[in-house]
């Protein structure tokens, strides 16, 4: 396992008893109205250590003489030698009762670290070998860490090598598409299902730069489950509505801007992928939704209690530390700081003077002039946030401590996200602790 600094090798899940661990647990019945989900880790929620007293999930300086601040890891990806065993991850089981729930799937987000990004800003793996770095030696161990968690759906970030993947995952039962962004990056999403399980019926690609919100894009899928699936205890899916007897659900698949200081944008391009998200889910007749990607926010962030509490009222939030990152200048280098859940989230509302958004800033935000008040129609939760877990791993509001980390920044920013009424968290994979 490579060190802890760099992007490490995949956590390996051992293989005597990974399948029983899983499944045995659980029980299937009727589908009434919701369908039994495997939560699956979001893109690989792992960091090494311990923790500060303070649950927050917290943006921490660590040691870089760089001022560049581009570009993240993710803890416990692709990067380092093998090591199975080495640090097992098991699953985590939700206090929910899902004995009415008849179908299941497992889906995984993860952002791999494109190729491009990770040689371009190499200060954040200083301590990493080159070697570990190599996309030839990552890929193999990105494909061996999906395959220990018998996953249904890959929601993936930063793809610049589609066709290296595509070729892995089909000798494995997947199909995928991709979408590359727009302007002058080499990476995309690249979304995949298990063929056997799944058929696609539709896609939809969002570049955001059609809407004056950068290059960054999204994927939207609908997938409809196979009546002749050879393996019913393991695939999954969504509910059987009123409108058909077919189990469909909506995925969606993003990777946000990181440009801390551009909320405005960061805010319009989740608003847009959850508004064409809930139309796609009534064109097909109100069926589920799911929402996986690196949304670069924290949990403390306007961001996600807009994604959590379906509004937001724009004004009484700064559109520089919408995500809840803040740009501090420390000496010689340049880490992100994080304010707390009461300074960034529950600003005193009584407050009249608000912050000030050009009318251009308002209409990238809520795509509609002069509008401060956003609201989305889908009843959204994160899957981490339903599944119990402790304090050595997660924060005040349940999500993980970290999910990102290299040199300069350590953090949550990554997350699954799913429709309360229709789906429910059955398990995920348990948290390493962390050490600052």
């Amino acid at each position: 396992m490579a060190t802890r600094n760099n992007r490490l090798p995949p956590l390996e899940i051992p293989n005597t008893d990974y399948r029983s661990k899983r499944r045995t647990p659980h029980r299937s019945g009727p589908s009434d109205a919701h369908f039994k989900r495997r939560r699956l880790v979001t893109k690989s929620e792992a960091s090494t250590g311990s923790h500060k007293p303070h649950r927050l999930n917290r943006f921490q300086a660590i040691s870089s003489s760089s001022q560049n601040r581009r570009k993240k890891r993710r803890i416990g990806k692709s990067g380092g030698g093998s090591s199975r065993g080495a640090c097992s991850r098991r699953w985590t089981f939700s206090s929910a009762d899902c004995s009415n729930c008849d179908d299941k799937v497992t889906i995984v987000s993860y952002n791999i670290l494109g190729v491009d990004n990770a040689s371009k800003h190499l200060d954040l793996y200083a301590n990493t070998p080159r070697s570990f770095l190599e996309w030839e030696r990552r890929k193999r161990l990105i494909f061996e860490e999906i395959n220990t968690y018998n996953a249904s759906v890959l929601c993936f970030q930063e793809v610049d090598h589609f066709n290296d993947l595509d070729n892995l995952f089909q000798n494995n039962g997947f199909k995928g598409v991709y979408k590359a962004r727009t302007g002058e990056a080499h990476d995309g999403c690249a979304l995949f299902w298990k063929d056997k399980l799944f058929t696609l019926l539709h896609q939809e690609d969002i570049e955001f730069q059609r809407f004056g919100l950068r290059n960054n894009v999204a994927q939207l899928c609908v997938l409809e489950a196979r009546d002749d699936k050879p393996e019913p205890e393991t695939s999954a899916l969504t509910t059987v509505t009123s409108s058909t007897q077919r189990k469909r659900f909506v995925i969606g698949n993003i990777h946000v801007l990181f440009n801390p200081n551009r909320g405005d944008i960061k805010l319009g391009q989740v608003r847009l992928l959850l508004d064409k998200a809930y139309k796609l889910s009534e064109e097909w007749g109100s069926i589920p939704v799911i929402i996986a990607g690196d949304l670069n926010s924290l949990p403390q962030s306007a961001i996600y209690e807009f994604l959590a509490s379906s509004k937001l009222d724009i004004q009484l939030h700064n559109r520089k530390n919408m995500s809840g990152q803040l740009e501090i200048q420390s000496t010689n280098r340049v880490f992100r700081s994080q304010i707390g859940y009461e300074a960034s989230i529950s600003m005193s509302r009584s407050r009249q003077s608000l912050y000030g958004w050009t009318m251009e800033e308002l209409n990238l935000a809520t795509g509609a002039i002069g509008v401060t008040n956003l609201k989305h129609h889908l009843n959204l939760r994160s899957a981490y946030s339903g599944v119990p877990g402790n304090h050595s791993t997660r924060d005040d509001i349940g999500e993980p401590l970290a999910t990102s980390y290299h040199s300069r920044f350590m953090g949550t920013v990554d997350y699954i996200w799913y429709l309360y009424f229709f789906i429910k968290p059955q398990n995920h994979l348990r948290l390493p602790k962390i050490q600052y």
